[in-house]
């Protein structure tokens, strides 16, 4: 050996105890830190990923250093950075790094790539004299393994578990083969049995012959019905109204699977079964402040009672759940025993706009003894008798509470409408004011409303629209659209002029109504005393259903504008729909 490779010889050999000694301080600290510091191996990460079978030489190509994240049986020899952690490796470095005094005349490397991480099949102390010599890319022999689940050099040693428990799930569903635009990655890792429940039990795949399918074409049947039916249209939701913005440190997976979550617990709180859809468009009512991810879903899909929701909400989950043709699936009903309000919850069932409706009633008692008594007993024997006899589905649930309105609220979040009766005077004549508890309900609650007078009838054949402009009264043209279009009514359409309603706002509905197809309608621009008008339009014209938009009890303008739909609440004598 020549002096000068001599002294080549003696730098490498300092090179390499430098670089033992960063590799050291490495380990330290990722003990003391907790940090995954470790070559990955390429055997049990590609068997983790589970490979398709399908591999593709690329050739010789410049591929980033940084990139390089494992080896193929060397990665117990060297830390994540390529630096070297056994001394016993000092002769074969300094060889190799006397070779090379810079990286040209380096023979390439051989790696496997999985996503665009790369794993060293051969060159291992190449690339970490690379990485020492501060190279940015070095020349390798690439073959590319396909998995079944993607891989990313910048996966943490957790999402490499998730990734794992993900491809094991694709091993057992084939879904990525079946739907092959799916992404159901996590980061509840663990958690992938949920979605193997729900298609094991949740979506029975029927076809006419069945008999004459192998046991794996019925089982892949059973996965995509679960996606499509049952998985998708959720995931449609949450992309639809941007409820990741407001959960950016989680994926699609991990909000439907919280949801499936909070179902299964109200199912048992509420004694009815939960359509997972409904609660979705509240998690964006998520506070600024909360401390913890569950904790803050929980808080949006289960709002506090006080909260007063912005209009709008229900419209737009409704849309985004492409629910235009049947608005109100699931209702809301509340049974206080008395005569009159079997009589609303029998002639209501009857109506013949219900179809494959969900009755859910509610009767609300104050204390707990009284769950089992006799009255609540026969209250739900009579129930399911009459839900059977008008055909249609129902489910009865009884709660303890002292307040009524805050039951109805906790409960409303999760279907389409809340249906109450709105009582009158004994002798026929109007109240001169309405309850506390229709008040607040109309405040708080996050569905649309429909009050039913007694002694009211349910035909809705001519519905009166009272529309302002208002983003309330818009809620309640949404409605009116979609009874005037689905069940072929002729609609009023009655505005107001004031100083705050303009003869622009039925130039929207009438614009609104014409670009939906409602053509079929009868608009009056009136003057003077709201109610007044409202009621002597629904009077000339026979309306027996009545929409405008919700009121508050706050503002210094609303106490004209609230009394006027209070006193229209009071005094019309057929059942109302209020909007908000």
């Amino acid at each position: 050996m020549t002096q000068q490779a001599q002294a080549t010889y003696q730098a490498a050999i300092r090179d390499f105890q430098q670089a033992r000694k960063q590799a050291a301080m490495q380990q330290l600290l990722a003990r003391f830190r907790g940090d995954g510091d470790k070559l990955l191996p390429f055997n049990e990460i590609s068997q983790q990923l589970h490979p398709t079978g399908e591999m593709i030489a690329h050739g010789a190509q410049e591929i980033p250093l940084t990139k390089i994240v494992g080896s193929v049986s060397r990665h117990e020899d060297f830390t994540r950075s390529f630096l070297p952690k056994r001394d016993a490796d000092l002769e074969r470095w300094a060889g190799v790094r006397t070779a090379v005094s810079d990286m040209v005349g380096m023979p390439p490397i051989a790696v496997y790539q999985i996503g665009d991480a790369y794993f060293v099949q051969d060159g291992n102390h190449r690339v970490s004299i690379a990485r020492r010599l501060d190279s940015k890319t070095i020349t390798a022999y690439v073959i590319e393994v396909k998995t079944r689940v993607p891989f990313s050099a910048d996966d943490d040693p957790n999402e490499i578990i998730c990734k794992a428990h993900y491809a094991d799930f694709l091993a057992q569903t084939n879904l990525d083969k079946l739907r092959p635009e799916a992404d159901l990655t996590m980061t509840f890792c663990g958690q992938y049995r949920v979605f193997l429940e729900q298609i094991a039990s949740g979506c029975k795949a029927v076809t006419p012959n069945q008999n004459l399918l192998s046991s794996s074409d019925i089982e892949n049947q059973a996965v995509v019905c679960w996606y499509d039916q049952i998985f998708l249209p959720v995931i449609q939701i949450i992309r639809n109204l941007g409820i990741l913005h407001h959960f950016p440190e989680r994926t699609e997976a991990d909000m439907y699977l919280l949801l499936s979550e909070r179902r299964n617990q109200l199912e048992q709180e509420l004694g009815w079964q939960v359509e997972m859809e409904s609660g979705v468009s509240d998690l964006m009512m998520t506070p600024i402040e909360s401390p913890g991810l569950l904790k803050r879903v929980m808080q949006s899909i289960m709002p506090s009672p006080a909260k007063e929701f912005a209009p709008g909400l229900w419209r737009q989950q409704q849309l985004a759940r492409r629910r235009h043709h049947h608005l109100f699936k699931h209702i809301l009903m509340g049974l206080d025993g008395s005569a009159e309000n079997w009589r609303i919850f029998e002639n209501y069932i009857q109506a013949p706009f219900l179809t494959q409706d969900h009755i859910l009633g509610l009767h609300v008692v104050t204390q707990k003894d009284l769950l089992a008594s006799n009255h609540v007993r026969h209250m739900r024997e009579r129930f399911y008798e009459g839900i059977a006899s008008a055909g249609i589905q129902g489910e009865f649930a009884v709660e303890v509470g002292s307040n009524p309105v805050q039951v109805l609220n906790k409960r409303a979040a999760w279907v389409d409408l809340v249906v109450v009766r709105g009582t009158r005077h004994p002798d026929k004549r109007p109240l001169t004011q309405t309850s506390p508890e229709l008040r607040l309900l109309v405040k708080q609650c996050p569905r649309p409303i429909e009050v039913v007078p007694d002694g009211a009838q349910t035909d809705y054949s001519r519905p009166l629209l009272a529309y302002d402009g208002s983003p309330k009264a818009d809620e309640a043209l949404f409605i009116a659209t979609y009874f005037a279009s689905r069940w072929q009514r002729s609609l009023t359409v009655v505005t107001v002029e004031t100083e705050h309603t303009t003869a622009a706002a039925m130039q929207r509905a009438q614009k609104y109504l014409t670009q939906h197809g409602v053509t079929d309608v009868n608009y009056i621009l009136g003057s003077g005393v709201i109610a007044e008008t409202v009621l002597a339009t629904a009077a000339a014209h026979e309306c027996n259903l009545l929409l405008l938009g919700g009121f508050s009890f706050r503002s210094l303008r609303s106490l004209t504008l609230g009394s006027s739909a209070e006193r229209i609440l009071l005094e019309f004598p057929q059942p109302m729909y209020i909007c908000r």
